[in-house]
């Protein structure tokens, strides 16, 4: 399986919006980190702007 790489980046939030989004990932039971991706990506695919996958599982109902 092809391994996913990941960017590392320094994001300033102001505190209320940090404190928000620390007790949305507690409701969640996710890191903060884990929930900012969650949110990043939901953002994106709202939006369709996520990147088209490579080796997208097909719907072909082999399984029928």
């Amino acid at each position: 399986m092809a391994e996913k790489k990941s960017k590392s980046f320094i994001l300033r939030v102001d505190a209320e919006t940090m404190n928000a989004i620390e007790a949305w990932a507690a409701d969640e039971f996710r890191s903060t980190n884990g929930q900012l991706q969650w949110i990043i990506n939901e953002a994106l695919r709202k939006a369709k702007r996520l990147p088209k996958r490579k080796n997208q599982p097909q719907n072909d109902n082999e399984d029928e």
